[in-house]
């Protein structure tokens, strides 16, 4: 495939699969850089899409009801009204680009997928300064006697909060897998939400509404 972002787990594919049959970079130079920004401004919307593939040969697509929420490779469907929200909105969007939505358990071209991602990874790193705990402690305050404990090691989390609008291909997908395994669904176009969290109606709308924009080659036909 020669997408340059894809990101396809078997469980994920599994999933989609039940739902359709079914039914730290970079940095700015002063602190606390995005202080300033409205909420407006910090959303971030990236799209990529396959390059190979041409939208207009597909017709229909199956989109589940509610949404799924991927938290650290576990997975659940979720029906809160931001959910509902998106749903509404995404299978709008696509409507008017020249698809038509099936109903739950017929046949589709395409099978289109809300994602909430939520992980919380843990991790453990070494503390450089314990070393020099009695550096500080002996004549380097003065004499006083101060000595600070730096532990060895520290623990720290971090959190990654973000949604997806993922497209797979069901038109061309395989008919059986590799040995034991489930045959693997193509993600042929995505798009992640980034920035602040959203809570609300109106920010769905803007954000589906901005990634439709960047993706006019998402139509049926042309």
């Amino acid at each position: 495939m020669k997408m340059y972002h894809q990101r396809v787990r078997i469980k994920w594919s599994l999933w989609v699969t039940l739902l359709l049959l079914a039914g730290g970079g970079l940095t700015a130079c002063r602190e606390n850089a995005i202080n300033d920004l409205s909420p407006a401004d910090s959303p971030v919307y990236i799209t990529n899409y396959d390059r190979s593939v041409n939208f207009s040969q597909y017709k229909t697509f199956s989109l589940p009801d509610s949404v799924i929420i991927e938290s650290n490779d576990a997975y659940s469907a979720d029906q809160t009204p931001i959910s509902s929200r998106f749903v509404t909105n995404v299978a709008n969007a696509m409507t008017a680009r020249g698809f038509q939505r099936v109903s739950k358990g017929d046949s589709a071209d395409l099978g289109v997928a809300i994602i909430r991602v939520n992980n919380q990874y843990t991790g453990v790193a070494s503390n450089p300064y314990s070393y020099y705990s009695s550096y500080w402690g002996y004549g380097g305050l003065g004499g006083y006697g101060y000595s600070p404990y730096y532990p060895s090691y520290y623990t720290y989390q971090v959190t990654d909060q973000y949604w997806e609008v993922q497209i797979v291909d069901l038109k061309n997908r395989p008919a059986t897998g590799t040995g034991t395994e489930q045959p693997q669904l193509n993600v042929i176009y995505d798009a992640t939400i980034r920035g602040t969290d959203i809570t609300d109606q109106q920010a769905v709308d803007t954000a589906i509404s901005a990634i439709f924009n960047q993706s006019p080659y998402l139509k049926a036909t042309e």
